[in-house]
């Protein structure tokens, strides 16, 4: 599993989105992410993939994450 991470553009405003990705590799994985990020680019908002990486449990914040963060 994969998590992409992508930066939105619209006008002077900026955020960030994640998604999970579906692949057998990491260079299947960033395929799928700039194929995405190109067909939500058809409306005003600027789709701009920042990276992709390995994700064992991505979006989950839980004891394991906080024991590894030292909270």
């Amino acid at each position: 599993m994969y998590m992409a991470e992508f930066k939105l553009r619209f006008g002077d405003m900026k955020w960030y989105v994640r998604r999970i990705v579906e692949a057998s590799s990491l260079e299947e994985a960033e395929e799928i992410a700039e194929r995405y990020a190109k067909a939500m680019n058809k409306g005003e908002v600027k789709w701009e993939l920042s990276y992709v990486i390995e994700a064992e449990r991505p979006l989950l914040i839980g004891k394991e994450e906080l024991e590894k963060m030292g909270a």
